[in-house]
C-alpha cells in the first residue's frame, strides 16, 4: 500500500480530519477497492493520537459508505459502485462562499427537525437535551466543553424526531461547521456570545418540551439567524 500517513496537528476535530486523509487516499486511488486498513494501533501511532480517535475516524469513513467494518477481521475500503456517500472536505469550508452554502443548507434541516422534535419526542430525548443545556451552562467562559456541547444539542434535537436521517445530515453537516463555533468565539465579546447562545438553546428546549412545534421552529431560526450574524454571514430571510 503506497498511501501516506503522516501525523496530523491536534485539533479538537481530529476524527473528521483523520477520515478526510484517509478518505482523500480512497479517493487518489492510493487505497484500493477491497483494500485493509491499517490497524488501529498503527494507524494511531502514525498519526500521532489516541486509538478512541481512530475508531470514530473509521465509523465516520463507514457512514460515508467508504469503508465496511468487519469484527475481529478490520475495515476494508468499499467498491466504488456501492458507495453512497458525500463528501465535503474541511478545507474547502476555508472558502467564505462554500461555507455560506453549507450553513444555509443546515437551516431548513434543522428548523424543520425542531418542529418534529416537538412532535416526537419521548422523557430520553429530552434528558439528552437537558444534559446538553447543562454542559454549556456549566462550561466556564465557553471553552472546548460548551462548543462539545452545543453539537450534542443540535445531534439530540435531530435524534428527537425519531427520523433516522435527520441525524445523519444534520451530524454530517454539523461536524463541518462545528470550527465556526470557535470563530464566532474570537469574533466578539466572549460573554455575549456565551449568555446569547445559551438563551437561544434554551428556548429551542422549552418549545420542544412542550409539544409546540411553531414556537420551536421559530425558535430553531432566530438561533441560527443570530449564529450566522456572529459569523457575518449575510443570508437571505424568510
Amino acid at each position: 500500500m503506497a498511501a501516506d500517513f503522516s501525523q496530523i496537528k491536534r485539533s479538537e476535530h481530529l476524527p473528521a480530519r483523520i477520515a478526510g486523509h484517509i478518505g482523500k487516499e480512497i479517493a487518489e486511488g492510493r487505497i484500493l477497492p477491497g483494500e485493509k486498513l491499517p490497524t488501529e494501533h498503527i494507524l494511531a501511532k502514525t498519526f500521532g493520537v489516541s486509538r478512541s480517535v481512530v475508531r470514530e475516524a473509521i465509523a465516520q469513513l463507514r457512514n460515508e459508505g467508504l469503508v465496511d467494518t468487519r469484527q475481529g477481521v478490520g475495515a476494508f475500503v468499499t467498491e466504488g459502485f456501492g458507495r453512497g456517500s458525500i463528501r465535503i472536505e474541511q478545507n474547502d469550508l476555508h472558502d467564505r462562499d462554500s461555507f455560506r452554502s453549507l450553513f444555509q443548507l443546515r437551516i431548513p434541516l434543522e428548523i424543520e427537525a425542531a418542529g418534529l422534535a416537538a412532535i416526537h419526542h419521548d422523557k430520553n430525548d429530552m434528558k439528552k437535551l437537558d444534559d446538553s443545556l447543562a454542559q454549556m451552562t456549566g462550561a466556564e467562559k465557553w471553552t472546548d466543553q460548551g462548543i462539545v456541547a452545543d453539537l450534542v444539542f443540535h445531534r439530540a434535537l435531530a435524534a428527537a424526531t425519531h427520523n433516522e436521517y435527520f441525524p445523519l445530515f444534520i451530524g454530517f453537516i454539523a461536524e463541518r461547521i462545528s470550527v465556526a463555533i470557535n470563530a464566532a468565539r474570537a469574533a466578539a465579546i466572549l460573554e455575549e456570545i456565551v449568555e446569547t447562545t445559551i438563551a437561544e438553546h434554551v428556548a429551542i428546549r422549552d418549545a420542544v418540551a412542550t409539544r409546540d412545534p411553531l414556537t420551536a421552529r421559530a425558535a430553531m431560526h432566530r438561533h441560527l439567524m443570530g449564529a450566522s450574524g456572529r459569523l457575518d454571514l449575510t443570508l437571505e430571510t424568510f
